[in-house]
Order: structure tokens, then sequence, then C-alpha cells
């Protein structure tokens, strides 16, 4: 039907293109073009400011371009006489001390809340359609703030976590501005976006989905009525590169998502590209081999960029070599180029001595257990020592290393939440994070008594979980976290069962009860000759798992 003006509404609504990012511009939130093109008038000195309108046109005040008196209708504005020790500023408009909200309160946690109920109403991170032509128009609508700042990319299967906060503690301590995004959070989602080390508030992370909600309804309506919306990562991703961008932030460190090449992170061009190790993870969407998967992560390593590469499976690494020479990018390799040199158990950690790529630091305290750790550790110097064009005899700040290293923090990964008995808290969530697990506990600690309380999501390999914790366990007692996708109890019981037998497998409905249940099993003695110390609880078999745990024993997100 035409239009009362002459125009015709189809195309005057012509949908944009994600194909073609500039075919968005003059496009509203909503998908409708701002005016017609075939229009004589400039958009954006013709069309009528909303805030103008509101003041009154030419005849108001405030918002328009009349006498400020216009607009008043109280009088004179009183005069406001402040405290000695409070400025004007902070007075509200009835001159009475401004007292700023808490960005972590009650109602700042309230509007999370509402923003995230919203957002889960997208597609979840575990389901994934690879394209990057949604994240590509969100970045280019919001003027491309990921160019705004260099980037340590991190991409493998396992390790990706603790390898990032680590990079974050060294680019910190050398005098650097560091933003991080990581994934998934373990307690709050506020976790995954982090400004000098610590989660953005949940007031900053609701005020950068509000900024950026209207460009991604852009994104959404230009795709048609069929195609895919942008998923929550991808939205989380575009919120987390405005947040540094507005920060700002000195470099970027930005762990992918799922895979690599079709990762919402893969917008980025990462200066370096950190290849932590890769195994068998989402099959559904990387195939039964590390080798599937390593093609899809080796999309990180970009056109000129520097690769710094963990020690690998030999058909993993021939992988990730013949993308680095296929882009014309620096190697690093774990075992060549750095690598441990020596590991010793200390009291809350261990003693390193690390090959970097501009020398030997020794002393190096890592208050973290188990020798994936070290490993990690060496992988995180050597991409910080890269970042900084490190290399013989361009050695990083040894102290500044040392100092950066004993203040790391990785929550949910062998972490200490109670002692006697000892409760352990890991993330682990596969066979490859599971045998790293089980070897450590082996290795570093002596308990009497161990008893392990997993709850595992329903896509992932709980028979390959269970059996590397198999040899290190006395009891096992099954649960089910509060997640829809949790594997059912009488499911991951059958496969206990199958592998521990009937009498060391006990069945729990809830976390805090199973919690409870192997306390009580490593706390009780058959023999009254036995000493009742030395028992240990071990919650893993996924993030989530591992994140309420972490609730229960009242920590806090970090």
């Amino acid at each position: 039907m035409p239009r009362g003006d002459g125009r015709d509404s189809e195309d005057f609504r012509e949908s944009p293109d994600l194909a073609d990012l500039d075919s968005f511009a003059g496009v509203d939130e909503l998908g409708a073009r701002a005016h017609d093109p075939s229009d004589d008038t400039d958009p954006d000195l013709d069309a009528p400011d909303a805030a103008y309108q509101a003041g009154g046109g030419s005849r108001g005040g405030i918002g328009g371009i009349g006498q400020l008196g216009d607009n008043l209708a109280l009088g004179p504005v009183p005069d406001l006489v402040a405290p000695e020790d409070v400025e004007l500023h902070e007075l509200d408009d009835q001159g009475d001390e401004f007292a700023p909200s808490d960005p972590n309160g009650q109602q700042a946690r309230r509007e999370l809340l509402a923003v995230e109920a919203e957002l889960n109403q997208r597609w979840p991170e575990t389901k994934i359609e690879p394209s990057l032509a949604r994240i590509a128009a969100l970045v280019n609508l919001m003027g491309e703030p990921h160019r705004g700042y260099p980037v340590l990319h991190v991409a493998g299967t396992n390790g990706k976590g603790s390898t990032t906060r680590m990079i974050d503690a060294l680019l910190t301590r050398m005098g650097l501005r560091v933003g991080r995004y990581t994934s998934p959070h373990l307690q709050l989602v506020t976790e995954r976006i982090a400004l000098d080390g610590a989660p953005i508030s949940a007031a900053a992370y609701v005020d950068l989905y509000r900024d950026v909600a209207p460009y991604v309804n852009m994104v959404d309506n230009a795709g048609g009525q069929d195609a895919v919306p942008m998923s929550k990562f991808e939205v989380l991703t575009g919120m987390a590169f405005a947040a540094f961008a507005d920060a700002p932030v000195e470099a970027a460190v930005i762990e992918t998502g799922l895979g690599g090449s079709w990762d919402a992170t893969n917008v980025v061009d990462g200066d370096v590209a950190v290849i932590t190790p890769i195994g068998v993870d989402h099959v559904e969407y990387f195939g039964g081999s590390p080798a599937k998967a390593a093609v899809e992560k080796a999309g990180i390593i970009k056109p000129g960029s520097v690769a710094v590469i963990a020690e690998q499976d030999p058909e993993v690494q021939k992988i990730l070599l013949e993308r680095a020479v296929e882009v014309d990018a620096s190697v690093a390799r774990a075992g060549s180029e750095f690598g441990v040199l020596e590991r010793e158990v200390a009291v809350g950690g261990q003693m390193l001595k690390l090959q970097g790529l501009g020398g030997v630091y020794d002393e190096i305290f890592l208050p973290l257990h188990g020798a994936h750790q070290a490993a990690n550790a060496a992988l995180a110097l050597a991409a910080v020592e890269a970042f900084f064009g490190a290399g013989k005899d361009k050695q990083l700040v040894i102290e500044a290393v040392r100092e950066a290293f004993a203040e790391v923090e990785t929550p949910g990964r062998l972490e200490r939440v109670r002692a006697a008995p000892t409760v352990l808290l890991d993330a682990a969530h596969n066979p490859h994070g599971a045998k790293a697990l089980a070897t450590t506990v082996a290795e570093e600690f002596a308990f009497r008594r161990l008893a392990a309380v997993v709850g595992v999501m329903a896509e992932k390999d709980a028979r390959g979980i269970l059996d590397a914790l198999e040899p290190v366990v006395s009891e096992i007692v099954v649960t089910k976290n509060s997640s829809p996708r949790a594997m059912p109890l009488d499911e991951l019981n059958d496969i206990a069962i199958s592998i521990f037998g009937e009498d060391r497998v006990v069945a729990e409905p809830s976390l805090d009860a199973a919690i409870e249940t192997a306390i009580g099993l490593v706390e009780q003695s058959d023999d009254p000759e036995e000493p009742l110390a030395g028992g240990g609880v071990l919650v893993t078999g996924s993030v989530v798992t591992a994140g309420e745990a972490r609730t229960l024993f009242g920590k806090e997100p970090a």
C-alpha cells in the first residue's frame, strides 16, 4: 500500500544486508530506514532532535534554543552551600549529599537478573552457527571497539582460563591497564569481563548491555524472519569489546568460547595467538579427534602474528604449524623455544625455573598445583614476552615476573575452600582435564581417604572423567547441579557403579547434600586405631558444579 507522501513503504523499509556492512548506514534499531534515500535532505542535520522537542522546540529552554528562564516554574535556583568536606557536584537538587548506589548492591543485582533473563532467551554458548557475519555487523555498527587495543587471543581445550589469568597478571604487573574476557563463568556472569584484574560490577554489566542492545536489535532485524539472531555469547563478546574500549585498556586478553575460526571472538586480529593443549571436547562440533579440533582452533593464528604453542600431540602440532606457515606467522613452541626447566612442589603451590624467549627466569613461586599449571605458566610467560617483543638477550624484569606469578588466582582450579577435612574444587569437565587433576592429586597431596563429589553435563564424556578419577578416589558421590543440561542422576550413577563398584558409589540429588555426605564418608573409620585426620573431598566434573560449590562455601565471584 503506498504511503501518503508518495514513497513506497516496502522500499522505505528495505532491510540492510549482513554481508554488506555499509548497508546499515541510516538504519534504526528496528531495522528500518531512518529516511528516504531519494530525499535530498540530510537526516543528520534535518531530523528533529527528541531532546530539542521535549524542551519546547524553539520556544523552550533546556533541550531547545529559547531562554533558560522560559522552562523554570519554581523561581530562582537557591544557592547551594556544601559542607567543607563535600564538593557541590556531590549534592543532589535539594542540597543534600548524594549517596551513589552500590554498583553490586541489591538493585544492581536485580537489574542484572533481568538482563540475564533477557539474554537467556537467545541461543546459549553451547549452540553455535558457524558464521562471523553477525558479530562482524555488530562491531561495525559499534564503531569497531575491538580495534582500539592490542589483543592476545587464547584458544585450546584445557588450561585456557588459567593461562589467560596468568597473562593478565603479567601484563598488569608490567604496568599496563588490561581487559580480560573469559568463559564460562563459575558463579556470576560479570566474571567474564574483567578490568584491572577484577570482574566488572553488576551495574556496569547492565549499562554495557543497554548500550549495545539497540545495535544487537539492528543486527537481529537485518537477518530476515528465518535468520539466526545473535547468540548470547555473541552479545557478551560485543559487550566486552565495548567495555575495553571505554576503559580504555592498553591490552586485552581474549579467551575463545568454542573453537577458534568461527568463534565470535575471532573478529579480532590478535598480535599474539596462544594455543593451549588441544584434546577431545565438544565432539558435536569438532569431531572425536584432537586433530579435527586443531583445525578449528588454528583459525585464531592471523597474518603477521606470533603463535605461542603449548606442547601438543604430533598430529595437532603439524596442523598448527601449517596454519602458521600459511599466514606467515612467527612461532614459539613449548619444549623448543620455551618451557619448564625445573619444578619443585612447595607449600601452597610450586617453585619453578622457566625458560622464556628472552632467557631463564628462576625462583618463580606459583600458588597453584600441578605440572599442567607449570606448563601454563611457561606458556603465559612466552606469550607476554612475544607481546613486548622479547627475544634473545631481551628479558622481562625478572622481579616483576616473580611478583605477578606469586599473586595469580585461578578460582575453581584445585582451589581449597575448607580445611579439616580439606575440600578442593576443580572445574575439570573432560577426560583430559580429569587426568591432569588425578595426576596432581596423586603427586602433590597425601590424603588418607579422598571422596569425590561429581556432577557432569549431559553432553560430556562422563565415563572418561570417572575413569580418570577412579585410581585416586576412595568413594564417589554422584550428584546433579542446577543446570538444565546436567546429566540425569540415575544415568551418572549407573556409569559410576560400572567403574567403581556399587560399594564405593553414593547418589545424592543435590550438591549440598552430596558434599555433606562426602565429608561424612572421609570423617568416619571402621578402624578405631586409624586417625581421622587426613581426609579430603574433591568437588569436580563441571564448571557449573565447581561454581555452585564455591557459592555454597561463601566465596565471592573473582
